[in-house]
């Protein structure tokens, strides 16, 4: 599951890392400047969160960490 998470999270086009994925949350971890802006990082979390629900239907919830 982790590989098919990493493979949505590339197509998404977000700089962002897989940190975990256990129980069905998903931890990620912003790497570039598109977290700077809580309303953007937000925005993003929704769609990545969308996106990786329709390939994983394991994913439950996403959360980021620092």
């Amino acid at each position: 599951l982790e590989g098919e998470i990493r493979t949505g999270l590339q197509e998404s086009g977000s700089d962002v890392e897989l940190v975990n994925f256990e129980r069905g949350v998903v931890s990620l971890r912003f790497t570039g400047g598109c977290g700077s802006c809580p309303a953007t990082a937000w925005a993003l979390v929704q769609e990545i969160e969308r996106q990786l629900r329709d390939c994983v239907p394991e994913v439950e919830y996403i959360e980021t960490v620092g």
